[in-house]
């Protein structure tokens, strides 16, 4: 079993940065691939970015390539995104979510067994 809990959400300009984490507990995160989602009111839930178990290998969204950067710490449980030059449509609140898998699938939610509960980012006009 696995909890994840996101952090670093809130409200920004347009053209700023933030970081968000998520907190993994556990003994084994550094065997998962983890993957940031985000879901916009009305929308379904979208990819963003995904890591694998070492951080060698890396997938990113059209939407946020070259803008966003996802990266681990495994002696810290944690995996990070660094979210530059955000845009009114990065708003969403934003899922980290986990999985043993790692192929062009962790693309999307179905093979992740694991997920918290989501921050809010606002980026405002």
């Amino acid at each position: 079993q696995v909890q994840l809990v996101e952090s670093g959400g809130g409200l920004v300009q347009a053209g700023g940065s933030l970081r968000l984490s998520c907190a993994a507990s556990g003994r084994t995160f550094s065997t998962y691939t983890m993957g940031w989602f985000r879901q916009a009111p009305g929308k379904e839930r979208e990819f963003v970015a995904a890591i694998n178990w070492s951080g060698s290998n890396t997938y990113y969204a059209d939407s946020v390539k070259g803008r966003f950067t996802i990266s681990r710490v495994n002696a810290k449980n944690t995996v990070y995104l660094q979210m530059n030059s955000l845009k009114p449509e990065d708003t969403a609140v934003y899922y980290c979510a986990a999985t043993t898998y790692w192929a062009i699938a962790v693309v999307t939610t179905t093979p992740y067994d694991y997920w918290g509960q989501g921050t809010q980012v606002t980026v405002s006009s």
